[in-house]
C-alpha cells in the first residue's frame, strides 16, 4: 500500500526499539547488583537528557543533510553501546554509558518520522504514522519480554550483546533506505551549530505541551513498574510492557485512520481520556490482575495518543522545517519521560506505598492536558 521504502524503515523502527527496550526491565537490578541502587532513577533520566538535548541537532541535521544519515547515527550508537556495558562496570561508568546511548533516541526517530511523512500522502499521514507506530510499539513489546528470558536463562552479557545485534538490524535495513530530502547539504563542522532560533519550533509549541504532560506518566512506568510488578506478583517484569504494547497496536491504525478523519484533537482528547483512568487504575489496584487490566488500557491510550501527536506535530510545521518540529515534539517527549523517572524514582525511593501517589499524579497531568485541548478545540471551532 505505501511501498517497500515504508515497509523497510517500519521494519528498522521495529529492531531499533527492540534493541534499546530490551535492557529496560533488567537494568534497575543490573545497577543495584554494582550498589547504585539509590540511582535507579537516574537509569532513564540520563538516557533521555542526552536524547532530548539532542534533539534540536537532529532536527536540522534532518532538514539540511538529510533523513537517512541520521537514522544511521542513532542506530550506530545503539550497536556501540550495547558492546560497552560488559566492559564499564562500575556504577560512574554505567551512568556515563546511558548519557551515551541516550543519543541513539535523540537522532533516529526525529529522522525516522520525517521520513515517513516524506513518502505518504498527506490524507493518510495518521494512518501512516499508526501503522509505523505498530512496527515501532512492537519492538518495544518484544524487547522486555526478550530481554528478561535471556538474563532469565542466560546472563547479563548475553543481554547487552543481543542489544547490540538487534541494532545492527535496523542499522542494516536503513542503508537500503534510499534518501527523501530534495536538496541535502554535506555535513560539515558548522552543520552542528544551533542558534537560538533553531532549538525549537515555535509552531510545534501546542504539540509539545500535551507531549510533555502525557509522557511524564512513561517516564514513571519504565521507572516504577518492574518493582511494582513484582510487588503485586509478576515474575516477569516484561509482563506489563508487553500487555500495554499488544493493546496499543489494536488501536494505533485505527486512530490514525480516525484522526485523518475527524481531527486531531478530538482523538488525542479521547486519548488524554483513557491516559487518566488508566494511570488511576494502576494506583488503585494492587493485584496482578488489577495491574494487567491498567496495562491494557495504557496501551489503548498511547496507541491512540501516538499518531495523532505526530500527524499533529507535522500539520503545524512548515514544509521545510518537519525535522525541527518532529524534533521538538520529541524534546518535549524526552522531557516529559525524563522528569517523570527522576522525579518519581526520587519520591519512591524503595517504598513501595509510595507508588499509588506518583500514579494519581500523572492522572492529574493527563487532566491538564486535556484541559488545554478543549480550550484549543473552542479556539478552532470559534
Amino acid at each position: 500500500m505505501y511501498g517497500s521504502r515504508f515497509i523497510l524503515v517500519c521494519l528498522g523502527s521495529l529492531f531499533f526499539s527492540a534493541s534499546y527496550n530490551m535492557l529496560i526491565p533488567e537494568l534497575p537490578a543490573y545497577l543495584t547488583s554494582m550498589g547504585g541502587a539509590e540511582y535507579i532513577g537516574l537509569i532513564i533520566a540520563l538516557f533521555t537528557l542526552t536524547a532530548g538535548v539532542s534533539r534540536p541537532f537532529s532536527g536540522k541535521l534532518t532538514d539540511t543533510i538529510g533523513r537517512r544519515p541520521v537514522m544511521i547515527f542513532g542506530a550506530f550508537v545503539c550497536v556501540l553501546c550495547g558492546f560497552l556495558y560488559p566492559i564499564l562496570t562500575t556504577v560512574l561508568g554505567f551512568l556515563l554509558l546511558r548519557l551515551v546511548h541516550g543519543f541513539s533516541t535523540g537522532f533516529t526517530p526525529t529522522a525516522t518520522s520525517t521520513y515517513v511523512s516524506d513518502i505518504v500522502p498527506q490524507e493518510r499521514l495518521g494512518e501512516a504514522m499508526g501503522i509505523q507506530g505498530i512496527a515501532f510499539s512492537t519492538g518495544l513489546a518484544l524487547g522486555p519480554a526478550l530481554g528478561s528470558w535471556i538474563k532469565l536463562y542466560f546472563s547479563y552479557q548475553v543481554l547487552f550483546i543481543s542489544s547490540s545485534g538487534m541494532a545492527l538490524l535496523a542499522l542494516v535495513l536503513i542503508f537500503n533506505l534510499g534518501e527523501t530530502l530534495p536538496r541535502k547539504k554535506k555535513f560539515r563542522l558548522n552543520s552542528l551549530k544551533i542558534t537560538k532560533d533553531e532549538i525549537i519550533s515555535r509552531e510545534a509549541i501546542p504539540a509539545g505541551i500535551v507531549t510533555l504532560l502525557s509522557y511524564m506518566a512513561f517516564g514513571v512506568v519504565l521507572t516504577l513498574i518492574p518493582d511494582w510488578s513484582e510487588y503485586v506478583g509478576l515474575a516477569n517484569k516484561g509482563t506489563f510492557f508487553i500487555v500495554f504494547t499488544i493493546s496499543s497496536l489494536f488501536v494505533r491504525f485505527t486512530a490514525g485512520s480516525f484522526s485523518d478523519k475527524y481531527g486531531r484533537l478530538v482523538v488525542i482528547a479521547i486519548g488524554l481520556i483513557v491516559l487518566m483512568i488508566s494511570t488511576f487504575l494502576m494506583g488503585y489496584f494492587k493485584t496482578a490482575n488489577g495491574l494487567l487490566w491498567s496495562a491494557t488500557l495504557y496501551g489503548f491510550a498511547m496507541g491512540i495518543l501516538s499518531p495523532a501527536i505526530n500527524a499533529w506535530t507535522i500539520d503545524l510545521s512548515k514544509p521545510e522545517e518537519k525535522g525541527r518540529a518532529i524534533a521538538t515534539m520529541y524534546i518535549a517527549l524526552e522531557a516529559g519521560i525524563g522528569f517523570g523517572a527522576l522525579a518519581s524514582g526520587w519520591y519512591y525511593g524503595g517504598e513501595l506505598t509510595n507508588v499509588p501517589i506518583v500514579m494519581y499524579v500523572c492522572t492529574g497531568m493527563a487532566f491538564i492536558a486535556l484541559c488545554y485541548i478543549a480550550l484549543r478545540r473552542k479556539k478552532q471551532i470559534d
